[in-house]
């Protein structure tokens, strides 16, 4: 028999709907695969300067063990980094790098969370209800509305804190690509404090927070991401991020991402991390910490991504906005950060021109699929409710072009239904 959490672990949603359509277009199927929030190597290489960095560090031998907590030149390289960019001011012994922000992610709880206590998280949200499930605690998921852009509000959130271990919070969020205004954000800030402030005055553990910023630089526009501890420095206490190059940098693959947080929850995530073992290869870290020294380099191909990214996010948007004139009942939220754009497909009910009814979400995703050959990840695989009409739609694996036909198809393939 195998463990209870090995058999009635969560599958991820969007690696069953993403490697269903990855067979497929193996086997030389022509599909627009926008589903998961990765890149394609032939869009989106990684840094040309990073690349040659790592190259060099592996011409220098850099292949033993590095220290569980990270390789100094890294981890002072990341204080510049996050201080010059957003104002966060943490020295190297309260950084710990490890393979991308999921073993973070894991060490984080377990650290933070005993089994049996609660874990808040929004929905829809990337996978939080697999680490929940992961650590043995008890989910505390929180429904949040379009109104709100899907960010979580200080006024959804106030009525599950007082008895919860962690909150768990991500901006630009996945999978909405939306962002915490600097209003709502504070909210969340001062109610936590105050929280805590009263748990202090009960002598009981206070509730911290994971504030997951893998895409924080990839905002858009009028949208910022702001520093939750400008707005109430109180808050440092209580909260570890969560960052890395993966997304930023279109470096999946790369495996190296960071947390940075209190010196003694760092410090033991960095002694758990040690007995896991998934530290980020010596070579990686070496190689990043050099490329996040050379600012320019760094701001050039800031500025080259954003502005890819940006220009095919906001060719679906346009194209949903020129079905939603049609009179479908479709919308979109104009891209404020990530790769990512909701997207709203309510079209059960419709039929396709050969007379079959479209009765549930995932008929509306298998219409767009062989109709449009388009693939969606429909946001009940973030844990939002099974009927919800939205999606994400990724554009980290098109190109511009390819963005432009595939929302031609999508506009095509809607109007089709009556």
């Amino acid at each position: 028999m195998l463990s209870k959490t090995a058999q009635n672990l969560i599958p991820s949603g969007i690696r069953k709907i993403s490697d269903k359509v990855n067979e497929r277009i193996e086997k030389g199927e022509k599909i627009f695969n926008l589903t998961i929030g990765d890149f394609s190597p032939r869009v989106f290489p990684i840094p040309e300067a990073l690349k040659k960095e790592i190259k060099n560090a592996y011409d220098e031998d850099l292949t033993n063990y590095p220290p569980s907590e990270g390789v100094m030149v890294i981890r002072e390289a990341i204080s510049e980094y996050i201080k010059t960019r957003g104002g966060f001011d943490y020295g190297t012994d309260e950084i710990i790098v490890g393979s991308g922000a999921r073993p973070l992610t894991y060490t984080l709880m377990l650290t933070l969370v005993d089994p049996g206590e609660k874990i808040v998280y929004p929905a829809p949200s990337w996978n939080n209800n697999c680490y929940v499930q992961l650590i043995d605690a008890v989910p505390v998921s929180v429904e949040t509305k379009f109104e709100n852009n899907f960010v979580p509000t200080a006024e959804e959130l106030k009525p599950h804190l007082k008895d919860a271990a962690l909150l768990a919070l991500n901006s630009p969020l996945n999978p909405s690509g939306t962002v915490f205004t600097k209003e709502e954000l504070k909210k969340i800030v001062d109610l936590i404090v105050d929280e805590n402030k009263q748990r202090a005055k009960e002598n009981r553990k206070p509730l911290y927070v994971f504030y997951d910023m893998i895409y924080w630089i990839l905002v858009y526009g009028e949208s910022k991401h702001y520093n939750p501890i400008e707005l109430n420095p109180e808050i440092r206490d209580y909260v570890v991020f969560i960052d890395g190059i993966s997304k930023c940098f279109a470096a999946t693959g790369v495996r190296l991402g960071w947390a940075f947080g209190p010196k003694a929850i760092i410090k033991k995530m960095s002694a758990i991390l040690a007995h896991i073992g998934a530290w980020s290869p010596k070579p990686e870290q070496v190689a990043t910490g050099r490329f996040l020294k050379n600012t320019a380099e760094v701001d050039k191909y800031f500025d080259n991504f954003k502005s890819e990214l940006f220009t095919r996010l906001n060719t679906f948007y346009e194209g949903i906005m020129n079905i939603k004139k049609s009179g479908y009942d479709v919308d979109a939220i104009y891209p404020q950060g990530a790769l990512y754009l909701t997207v709203k497909l309510n079209l059960v009910g419709k039929k396709t021109e050969s007379g079959k009814e479209l009765k549930t979400i995932d008929d509306v995703l298998g219409y767009i699929l062989e109709e449009g050959k388009i693939a969606l990840v429909p946001f009940y695989a973030f844990g939002a409710k099974m009927d919800s009409p939205w999606f994400r739609l990724s554009v980290g694996t098109c190109s511009k072009e390819e963005a432009r036909v595939a929302a031609l198809l999508l506009k095509e393939t809607i109007e089709k239904l009556k």
